[in-house]
C-alpha cells in the first residue's frame, strides 16, 4: 500500500497530465520540493506529456516561484534542461535564476556552447551573468571565474553564432574585471551591429571602468532613444559625480524613458549635485517624474545612513540599546 503522501503527489501529478483539466495553482503547489521518489514519479508521467502542456505547466511554476519565495521547483527545473522542447528548456533557465549552485554554471555554459536553440543560449549566457557576479565577490572559487569568462567570451568572439546569443554573453561576462572583457567591450562599441553596441554601452556600466566613462557621456547625447536610454543607465551604474551635469540635462530629454533613466541614474550616483536637481523633479508636473524622484530620493537616502554615524557620548545608550 502507497503511503498516504506518495499517494497524494501521484493523484496530483495524473490531474496535472490530464488535459481535460485546467493547471490548478494549488497543485502546482504540492510540486515544491519533491524528494526523490516523488521527483521519478513526476518525470515519468512528464515524458508522457504534450509540449503544450509541459510548456504551460513549467511557465506557471516559474511564476508560482517568483511570487512566493517559500516555493521550490529547482528539482524540476534541472530535470527540464534537458527537456526535448526549447522553450521548456528556456523556462527552465529561467526558473532557476535564485539558484547559486557552482555546478549549475557547468551545466548553463554546456547549454550555451551546445543547445540547438537560439533562444536557450540567449538564456544560459544571460544566467551565467549571475555566476560571473559570484565570482566578482568571490562567492565561488577563483577557478570558476576563468571557466566562465573564456566560454562566454568564447561565444562573443564566435562570428557565426546569432548576434542575440553574442551580445548576451558580451553582457553577462561585463561585471568580471578582466583585461579580455575590457577589449571585448570595445570591440562591440566599435562594431557596425546596432545591437552590439548598445550591449556594449549597457556593459560599459556593469564593467565599472572609468575610462569608458568618456564614451558613455558622449552616448547621452546621441540620436538614437535607445543608445541614450542605455548609457544613462550604464552612468548610473558606474556611479561616477563626473556624468551628474549630463543626467540633469538628460532628465529634460524628449522620450518619457530616458528622463527617467536620468533620474535613476543620479539616485544611484548622489552627491549634492544630484540631490538638489531630485528635489527640483518632486515639484515637476509629470507624476512619473515625481515617484521616480522620490524613489531615487529614498535610495541615495538609504546609501548614505550607514556612513551616518553620531558620536556616543560616554556614559550614554543608543536607542536600540536602550530598547533591548
Amino acid at each position: 500500500m502507497e503511503p498516504s503522501g506518495h499517494s497524494a503527489i501521484s493523484e496530483t501529478i495524473a490531474e496535472l497530465a490530464d488535459t481535460s483539466k485546467p493547471v490548478s495553482n494549488s497543485r502546482l503547489t504540492e510540486l515544491s520540493n519533491l524528494n526523490s521518489a516523488e521527483l521519478s514519479l513526476f518525470t515519468q508521467t512528464w515524458a508522457t506529456m504534450k509540449p503544450r502542456r509541459r510548456r504551460q505547466i513549467i511557465s506557471r511554476l516559474v511564476e508560482l516561484a517568483e511570487d512566493n519565495i517559500e516555493l521550490n521547483y529547482d528539482n524540476i527545473f534541472k530535470h527540464c534542461l534537458k527537456d526535448p522542447d526549447a522553450e521548456v528548456r528556456r523556462e527552465a533557465i529561467e526558473g532557476l535564476w535564485e539558484n547559486e549552485e557552482s555546478s549549475l554554471s557547468n551545466v548553463l555554459i554546456n547549454l550555451l556552447e551546445k543547445d540547438s536553440s537560439e533562444q536557450v543560449q540567449a538564456a544560459a549566457a544571460t544566467a551565467l551573468g549571475k555566476f560571473a557576479l559570484l565570482t566578482r565577490d568571490n562567492r565561488l572559487r577563483p577557478e570558476y571565474e576563468a571557466k566562465i569568462c573564456q566560454a562566454l567570451l568564447n561565444i562573443f568572439g564566435g562570428k557565426s553564432k546569432p548576434v542575440e546569443v553574442r551580445r548576451r554573453a558580451l553582457e553577462a561576462a561585463a561585471p568580471l574585471s578582466l583585461p579580455q572583457v575590457t577589449e571585448a567591450i570595445l570591440e562591440a562599441y566599435q562594431s557596425q551591429e546596432p545591437r552590439l553596441r548598445i550591449s556594449a554601452i549597457y556593459a560599459m556600466g556593469k564593467h565599472g571602468d572609468p575610462s569608458q566613462l568618456p564614451m558613455l557621456l558622449k552616448e547621452l547625447s546621441s540620436k538614437d532613444t535607445e543608445t541614450r536610454y542605455e548609457a544613462a543607465g550604464a552612468c548610473g551604474e558606474m556611479g561616477e559625480e563626473e556624468a551628474s551635469p549630463y543626467l540633469i540635462k538628460l532628465s529634460s530629454d524628449s522620450d518619457s524613458d530616458v528622463r527617467l533613466a536620468a533620474i535613476q541614474a543620479l539616485g544611484k550616483i548622489g552627491g549634492s549635485k544630484a540631490k538638489e536637481h531630485l528635489k527640483r523633479c518632486l515639484k515637476s508636473p509629470s507624476e512619473a517624474i515625481r515617484e521616480a524622484a522620490e524613489q531615487a530620493l529614498q535610495e541615495l537616502e538609504a546609501a548614505e545612513e550607514p556612513l551616518s554615524f553620531r558620536i556616543e557620548l560616554p556614559g550614554e545608550q543608543n536607542a536600540y540599546q536602550q530598547e533591548n
